[in-house]
């Protein structure tokens, strides 16, 4: 064999193997995501917090080039689908909508589980409750309804929402302690979520109603009830003439139901990222823009750390409220 034929297979070899070099790492460090992701729904198909899920999911898929699987994981007042999400691998693979309950569940006793379980990845929804009464009824206003309430006996007027103890309960308990009465000074008749408390309100049943204002809307479409303000920080676009109770009162108080996406802890920072990033993404999309305002869900956008911040300050002010209200356990 000549010098040249030598030299030329010797070439070959070293650049085949350079290239067998190259190839093995690549296959070894596949690229994330590699395959279709898990999305916990701690709560049912059909509600807000599925659709919410659903829609961020749908977005995700499309930005990431993989399959997102929305899994309701219920029971247990949202106990079951969060362990699912603090549980999972930290791989990436498995994410999920972290609630509002996440900031009271332990201070009711029912879990271990705390903001502080999760990778928070960004929040992407804030639905503040609205003070609504009957249309017929005799206040016109948000200061005539606090004044009317002050003047009342304790236990005369009546509110509802949600159940007792639930995030619209809470959102009167600390309405009322703002305004420097007992949390009890309006009577809580528990309802089984929002639709049936207003038409309890229709009815005369009951004289206030707590919850978001997208949840009453039907009643006050219908012109059987009014929305006098909510405990925001801002107007809700959806409901513009809708004042906050800063406005109107000077009282900054503000609380609300949220949605927001998070893993397990120790999630990789690279992917931390790429989910973040990924979530603004989807923020900001007109599918998510009309999809939330047909719908009048509040929309509130926190990366990583600032969902990290927004949820420890909402514990703390969960505990206060659950506190006052006599339902925190020791």
């Amino acid at each position: 064999m000549s010098k040249v034929s030598r030299r030329s297979i010797l070439k070959g070899a070293a650049a085949a193997g350079a290239a067998g070099l190259i190839v093995r790492p690549a296959i070894g460090q596949a690229q994330w995501p590699s395959r279709p992701l898990t999305m916990v729904c701690p709560w049912g198909a059909g509600g807000g917090t599925d659709a919410t899920a659903r829609i961020v999911a749908q977005l995700l898929e499309k930005d990431l080039g993989q399959p997102v699987n929305v899994v309701n994981r219920t029971g247990g007042s949202g106990v079951v689908g969060h362990s699912a999400i603090a549980t999972a691998a930290p791989d990436g693979y498995t994410i999920g909508m972290l609630t509002v309950e996440i900031t009271m569940m332990h201070h009711q006793g029912l879990t271990d589980l705390k903001s502080t379980s999760y990778t928070a990845l960004g929040l992407m929804n804030e639905d503040p409750p609205g003070v609504q009464v009957s249309a017929s009824g005799p206040y016109k206003d948000i200061k005539g309804l606090a004044e009317a309430i002050k003047a009342a006996p304790p236990g005369k007027l009546k509110a509802s929402g949600t159940g007792q103890g639930g995030i619209w309960h809470l959102a009167l308990v600390g309405w009322l302690v703002a305004m420097g009465l007992k949390p009890d000074h309006v009577a809580w008749v528990p309802s089984n979520g929002a639709a049936p408390g207003m038409q309890d309100l229709a009815a005369g049943g009951v004289d206030i109603v707590t919850c978001s204002v997208p949840e009453a809307r039907a009643m006050i479409d219908a012109g059987k009830a009014k929305s006098l303000a909510i405990m925001a920080t801002a107007r809700n676009p959806q409901f513009k003439d809708v004042p906050t109770l800063n406005e109107t009162l000077g009282i900054n108080y503000s609380v609300g139901a949220w949605r927001g996406i998070g893993g397990p802890k120790g999630l990789p920072a690279d992917i931390q990222a790429k989910v973040t990033a990924s979530l603004k993404k989807a923020f900001d999309s007109k599918e998510y823009q009309d999809f939330m305002n047909s719908r009048g869900f509040g929309m509130k956008f926190a990366d990583g750390a600032g969902f990290a911040k927004f949820m420890a300050d909402g514990d703390v002010a969960m505990a206060a409220a659950m506190k006052a209200a006599g339902l925190a356990k020791a």
